[in-house]
């Protein structure tokens, strides 16, 4: 799964996202790993939402 948001989130912010692997761009972070479902994936899209990030884009990226 990839989550693009558009804000640089901080290593705090980025800590509620242990499971996710992030890379900083300049005004902007993308979000990558497993999601084990879709409640876990809407879960991580509400507390983006609750912390008044704007989310650009989600993926699912195929397993090879």
């Amino acid at each position: 799964m990839l989550i693009r948001v558009d804000a640089e989130l901080s290593e705090e912010l980025l800590s509620a996202f242990p499971h996710l692997t992030s890379r900083r761009q300049r005004a902007s972070t993308t979000l990558t790993g497993d999601v084990a479902d879709q409640e876990q994936l809407q879960g991580v899209l509400n507390l983006l939402s609750s912390l008044g990030i704007d989310v650009v884009e989600v993926l699912t990226i195929p397993d090879d």
